[in-house]
């Protein structure tokens, strides 16, 4: 068995990073690694929802999601957090305003609805406040179809792990481990369990204590005032009654207590359990009171008969000499009401229960047998007989629990919630709601335009959207209308759709013309809503794509309209080419040259940008490249497909077996590098870090525009070699966007036609912006051409 992790980390202010503290005991490289994974506040969760009871309702749980959530909106802001209670009553409770959602416990779909609002919502996190007995079902199961629908990671705090679960608490507590990126327990004891009983690694375990309240370690005469107990010695034993908590004993103990120091008072505060009280009524506290009566010692006995806020909590345990927690039975693995006395620094008698035993260890507490009134008594007894003693106990509790206050608490749940994305970077998990949608993997969809029709207005094509809507804000890009004129001339060409290609290629082609800078030859990029450039001179890419385009348009139009208005541009911008040094700006031109060479092979100007560009091409990969790096950068960065595209395309254009050959090779190792090497799957890139040589790869976020780029690729060097490996690559890369990928998501939309922006570590990004829609449908027009050139070839 392994020791969980514990994740306080030692006085982390909010704006600094968060060091894992690894697992005990700590070896020294992985102290290395853990300083080496520090993170930063960007990448914590920016929307937590917690799921669990929450104040007004009466009961524990309820308090501990309340302060949870209030440490942690107090340590990292209100704005990225939201709960979710359970309701046990048809009317509910009156919750406060950070309570967006409630569950009716008794209901399945208000489980189901709760995943629809969370997704819905774009939260980043969800942490669930898990006790069996608050969710319906047979042993709490309905949370299952919850956890089931989510799209997001799931921290989940365990308030009870069994030693002897029944078989539908093992099948719900097995479940919830799997659906869960992290547990969170609060004792060495919980951990053992999961691991030995449900069988859940150590390394998935997380170790934060029960949150306290950071309280001044104060006389207890202080506060004896306001309970009207000044100049007694106080016994105190407080939270929700029910018979299990052994008060019973304490009472009985008093007799003895009282022969040795008559300044006795035990206080019992706290309402009866809100359950007990359905089922039993208050036989249980009226029988205790019938109790101190029989035994002559109802008048040191007094009873507060209500729920204990946490103000008064504070009040009634500061006045406390001696807090005493008499539970019956050993099973309990977290005892809130312990923690609480703990960390107000109080002298603690407590049962041996599992709670107790490991809190009250190095003599932070005195530990009596179960339902022993004797013991008590005699434990009681010394306390009080010597306060040197009682007084060194105390301050060994205050000072262990200052671990354990909430704003440490807050900090180990966002650091347990980082390494949830951090571990997601690395090892992509499949949520369950993935795992359900049907995929149609190795087939084509219909084509389906209307979405690219609704992105694009009388001036061209806008270049984000909001879900399926467009952005205007962010208006327009030259690299966009680029590849909406690619994608106009191919439908046109191959005659795909009711796209009126005609007046969208003349859109698009308009766009580029106005885009023209001739003072600068140059193409400017980003064009705002209100029609104001926002640059005289754009990227040597954006440049590139707009050749790319033009080229595209000249090699397959024939509209002679368009032709015409194309080559004057195309005439225009070719020659600031000469002096890029983007090699995915070389390649881009390279590919819109090939085009306009198809249909003016004799244009020597032409052919000699494409012979210098290729060389350059060439020449970088043949001077980067190692035996482990076939590649012409030493980073793998973004559109890394046309690299080896253009090699491939003008070689076989040249016969030029030396370019061939780099281009096979390079897109080779690029396909490697981009493959789960578990499930074989195409993993582009992520852009968020790229993969630089000699570094790990950046595996998130991954972009449409790389599977688009490598089933360009791929296709090309099929036709070159009529290798169908590389068909097979070109499928394996198209069906990224089907949902073959880390999360088993489709990132094309069926319903509009549009292509969602990407796969982040735990979900899709649901906007579907000009880019990603273009990449898709570019890519399904190839594969489509392809199964149709494939169809034609067979003999009839």
């Amino acid at each position: 068995m392994s020791l969980p992790n514990r994740v306080l980390p030692n006085r982390v202010p909010p704006n600094a990073h968060l060091e894992v503290v690894a697992p005990r005991p700590v070896m020294p490289e992985v102290a290395a690694a853990a300083r080496a994974g520090l993170q930063s506040k960007a990448s914590l969760p920016s929307r937590i929802a917690v799921i669990g009871n929450y104040l007004p309702r009466h009961c524990g749980i309820a308090t501990f999601t309340t302060d949870l959530c209030s440490a942690i909106a107090a340590e990292y802001g209100t704005a990225r957090l939201l709960a979710l209670p359970v309701n046990d009553t048809e009317e509910g409770y009156d919750y406060p305003a950070r309570v967006r959602w409630s569950l009716a416990q008794d209901d399945e779909k208000s489980y189901q609805d709760a995943a629809d609002f969370l997704n819905f919502n774009n939260i980043d996190m969800v942490c669930l406040q898990h006790e069996y007995g608050i969710f319906g079902g047979p042993a709490g199961s309905h949370i299952l179809h919850l956890l089931r629908g989510l799209k997001m990671p799931v921290v989940t705090t365990l308030h009870t792990v069994l030693r002897e679960p029944d078989p539908h608490q093992l099948m719900v507590m097995e479940e919830i481990a799997e659906l869960s990126d992290r547990l969170i327990v609060m004792s060495e004891l919980s951990s053992q369990f999961l691991q030995e009983i449900f069988k859940v690694p150590g390394s998935k375990i997380d170790m934060v204590p029960h949150g306290v309240p950071d309280l001044p370690f104060l006389d207890p005469n202080f506060y004896k005032d306001r309970f009207g107990v000044e100049g007694k010695a106080v016994l105190l034993t407080f939270g929700l009654l029910s018979p299990n908590k052994g008060i019973e004993n304490v009472i009985q103990a008093l007799p003895q207590i009282l022969s040795k120091h008559k300044n006795v008072a035990y206080i019992v505060a706290g309402a009866t359990h809100p359950h007990v009280l359905r089922r039993e009524g208050d036989t249980y506290r009226a029988g205790l009171q019938a109790l101190a009566k029989e035994i002559g010692v109802e008048s040191q006995v007094i009873f507060h008969n209500r729920f204990v806020s946490p103000e008064e909590m504070v009040e009634f345990i500061g006045a406390a000499d001696i807090y005493i927690t008499p539970y019956r039975h050993e099973a309990q693995v977290v005892s809130g009401t312990l923690a609480y006395a703990l960390g107000a620094g109080k002298a603690i008698i407590s049962t041996p229960y599992w709670h107790a035993i490991e809190l009250l260890d190095d003599r932070r507490g005195a530990l009596v047998p179960f339902q022993n009134p004797g013991a008590i008594a005699q434990k009681t007894i010394a306390l009080l007989d010597t306060p040197a003693i009682r007084h060194a106990m105390r301050k060994r509790a205050y000072l262990f629990a200052r671990e354990m206050v909430w704003k440490r608490v807050a900090q180990g749940y966002m650091e347990s919630f980082a390494r949830v994305r951090r571990d997601r970077l690395e090892s992509p998990k499949v949520q369950f709601a993935a795992r359900m949608i049907s995929k149609s993997l190795g087939q084509l969809p219909a084509l389906k335009l209307s979405h690219l029709q609704k992105m694009t207005d009388d001036t061209g094509m806008l270049q984000h959207a909001i879900f399926t809507i467009p952005n205007r804000r962010e208006g327009y890009t030259t690299d966009d209308n680029a590849r909406a004129l690619i994608l106009a001339v191919l439908l046109e060409q191959f005659e795909k759709g009711p796209l009126e290609s005609a007046n969208s290629s003349c859109r698009y082609l308009s766009f580029l013309e106005h885009a023209f800078n001739p003072a600068k030859g140059r193409f400017k990029n980003f064009l705002r809503y209100d029609r104001r450039w926002n640059e005289s001179v754009g990227s040597e890419d954006s440049h590139g794509r707009a050749l790319w385009a033009l080229g595209t348009l000249l090699g397959r139009s024939q509209d002679q309209g368009l032709r015409g208005a194309g080559g004057r541009l195309f005439e225009f911008s070719l020659p600031a080419v000469w002096e890029f040094n983007s090699p995915r700006a070389w390649a881009y031109s390279l590919l819109g040259i090939e085009e306009y060479l198809t249909s003016y092979p004799g244009d020597r100007d032409v052919q000699k940008v494409r012979s210098a560009l290729s060389r350059r091409l060439l020449e970088m990969y043949e001077s980067i490249r190692r035996p482990d790096w076939k590649w012409f950068e030493n980073v793998l960065a973004y559109g890394n497909a046309r690299l080896p595209q253009s090699l491939l395309v003008v070689g076989a254009a040249c016969l030029d077996d030396r370019m061939i050959s780099a281009g096979l090779e390079s897109l080779d190792w690029l396909l490697t590098a981009q493959h789960c090497e578990i499930n074989r799957h195409f993993v582009p890139i992520g852009s968020q870090g790229f993969y630089r040589q000699g570094e790990e790869k950046a595996r998130f976020d991954q972009q449409p525009i790389e599977a688009a780029g490598a089933v360009s690729a791929c296709l090309e060097a099929y036709r070159v070699t009529s290798d169908s490996r590389w068909r097979n690559q070109a499928w394996s890369a198209f069906n990224w966007f089907l949902g073959d990928n880390d999360l088993q998501l489709p990132l094309y939309d069926s319903v509009t036609g549009g292509c969602r922006d990407g796969l982040h570590p735990d979900r899709a990004n649901e906007n579907q912006g000009a880019e990603s829609t273009l990449s898709f449908l570019m890519a399904l027009v190839e594969m489509q051409s392809l199964e149709q050139s494939e169809q034609m070839e067979i003999p009839s």
